[in-house]
């Protein structure tokens, strides 16, 4: 009997593992990536939320005379900073976590507004990891000022030191600024959380 339990034992062993690796790698989605829901203003798409009073995004195009096409559905998001150190994030809890030690990559498509009601100035794109929702603890994307109107997709790639179960958007001022301003940038279309062999 133990000449074929031992196979067996390894067999099953293996089987574990490569189910194990295959749970590791696979991407990991999050809610709603392509901002969908009704066009409005100061509302958060379906699977967001907002960190604080003064963070509700907007649901475009129609608001703020918002009207470029989106490059994924029918809406995209809209995110704005003030000249009073005040900016839009927003957030979500995964339903897998970010591994630690480990490479992953995505990618969104980012643009930017001339009108948004006064809110006209270029702003970047950062987005956090954290295991507390609106707690800023791993930076993962730091986009280079959006100037640009027309959409582009960005990719970034990235390691974890430690388990995440948040992910944090948020529109921030161009580096370097001297002053706080309005500003706007637009997001579309963010993709799966590939991994990937090294950051």
């Amino acid at each position: 009997m133990a000449f074929y339990r031992l196979p067996l034992m390894a067999f099953f062993l293996f089987c574990q593992s490569s189910f194990l690796l295959a749970q590791a790698t696979k991407p990991i989605t999050i809610k709603n990536g392509s901002f969908e829901g009704m066009p409005h203003d100061a509302v958060n798409p379906d699977g967001w939320q907002s960190c604080g009073y003064d963070s509700s995004p907007d649901i475009l195009p129609g608001p703020w005379g918002v009207y470029q096409k989106p490059t994924e559905g029918r809406t995209y998001l809209g995110l704005i900073t003030r000249e009073n150190n005040t900016w839009e994030t927003i957030y979500q809890k995964l339903q897998k976590p970010f591994q630690k030690e480990r490479c992953y990559k995505f990618k969104v498509d980012l643009s930017h507004s001339p009108t948004y009601a006064g809110y006209s100035k270029a702003t970047r794109l950062r987005v956090w990891l954290s295991n507390d929702a609106c707690t800023r603890t791993k930076l993962i994307a730091d986009s280079p000022t959006i100037e640009h109107y027309e959409w582009k997709t960005y990719e970034f790639i990235f390691s974890t030191e430690e388990n995440y179960n948040y992910i944090i958007i948020e529109a921030y001022y161009q580096a370097p600024s001297l002053y706080y301003y309005r500003g706007n940038l637009l997001l579309d279309n963010i993709s799966v959380f590939e991994s990937c062999d090294r950051a």
